[in-house]
């Protein structure tokens, strides 16, 4: 059992509480828009993007219920507890395995968002190696000052996010949100299935939550804090639909970034407000980035207690990277995104039910 002695090492719930959106709000939120459109008619996405996020909701608590039943214990340690120590390290190792897949997946994605409106004349291979430089930086410090950096980002991300629906109402047809119910059976699966992909991250409170001053606080927090990107998505999607209409937002690469293109600022305080909303939203990314890079580096750390944490990240930092550049165009990226998502999403639940059906078969009693 690991305890934490210093106030300094711990966090507080409303900080696991932003961590969780912090996360889940990355690259995704510029491309789900395109994705619902594309199996959905008119704006019947926002099904799919509520029940996704019910789901989302109630593996959250699941999640968070287990991991805070075990207070000041690791992932590794718990899990040892429930389904023996050799199973626990392989659970383990392949979290860590997850984890680093998805920050390769948006280090390379940020990549080649910012090549495309940003850096036109800059390699990929450039940018991505200068973002994940700036990620390893990050993670190589304190792991509670991580955590912490979401608490200054996170409101500013969510101002802007809302500023660019705001100003979008000028734009906005209603005529695009009908006919309503139009979508058939399939279609909301396939919706759901996206919907519910844009959510992965409730992952994090394996082994976060260990971080936590008051972890019994946990569940109701993360449950407060995955509503948040729930609440935004939909109404994302919905500006986008009411905008752009479903025909337009499913030929858009990132619709979210051409909603923020058309934005016009009342006094013209900016210009090109969409350079404003990409420049605040590669801090979204970087959370969602430094985090899976943190949990891959906590997990491994976990299982190879001697070697200390630079070590680690001196070996994960060229994987990851080689990695990042190994699909060679955006259909290969999206693809692979694809893949990271089921795999994700299907072993973190995989996960939940082993510990409480095994936890429950061999009589684990929880110790908060």
């Amino acid at each position: 059992m690991k305890r934490f002695k210093h106030a300094d090492e711990l966090i507080s719930e409303r900080e696991i509480m932003i961590a969780i959106p912090s996360f889940v709000i990355g690259v995704g939120v510029l491309t789900f828009s395109k994705d619902m459109a594309a199996v959905t008619i008119a704006a019947d996405g926002w099904i799919p993007i509520l029940i996704g996020g019910i789901i989302a909701i109630m593996i959250t608590w699941i999640v968070a219920k287990l991991a805070s039943s075990f207070p000041n214990q690791t992932f590794l340690s718990y899990a040892s507890c429930i389904v023996t120590k050799p199973v626990a390290l392989v659970l383990t190792f392949l979290f860590a395995v997850i984890a680093s897949q998805l920050a390769v997946l948006q280090i390379r994605e940020i990549a080649d968002i910012s090549k495309q409106y940003i850096f036109d004349r800059t390699p990929v291979e450039v940018i991505a190696l200068t973002f994940l430089l700036v990620v390893v930086y990050a993670v190589a410090g304190s792991r509670v000052g991580l955590l912490r950096l979401n608490m200054m980002f996170f409101p500013i991300i969510l101002v802007i996010s809302l500023l660019v629906i705001v100003f979008s109402l000028n734009r906005f047809e209603w005529n695009h949100l009908f006919p309503m119910l139009e979508t058939d059976f399939t279609g909301y699966m396939k919706g759901l299935r996206s919907a519910i992909f844009s959510y992965v991250g409730f992952g994090i409170l394996w082994f976060y939550t260990v971080l936590v001053k008051k972890p019994k606080k946990v569940p109701k927090k993360a449950v407060i804090g995955m509503c948040i990107p729930v609440g935004l998505y939909l109404f994302i999607y919905v500006s986008i639909i009411g905008v752009f209409g479903n025909a337009v937002t499913s030929n858009l690469l990132f619709p979210t970034i051409e909603l923020a293109k058309g934005v016009e600022i009342p006094g013209e305080i900016f210009e090109r407000f969409e350079s404003v909303f990409f420049t605040i939203w590669i801090m979204a990314i970087f959370n969602t980035t430094a985090m899976a890079l943190d949990i891959c580096v906590f997990a491994l750390n976990s299982i190879f207690k001697n070697v200390q944490k630079y070590k680690i990240l001196f070996v994960l930092s060229p994987l990851v990277y080689a990695n990042a550049m190994y699909p060679q165009d955006l259909i290969e990226v999206y693809t692979y995104g694809t893949i990271v998502g089921y795999i994700t999403f299907g072993y973190t639940v995989f996960v939940a039910l082993l510990l409480l059906v095994v936890g429950k078969l061999r009589g684990v009693k929880p110790i908060g």
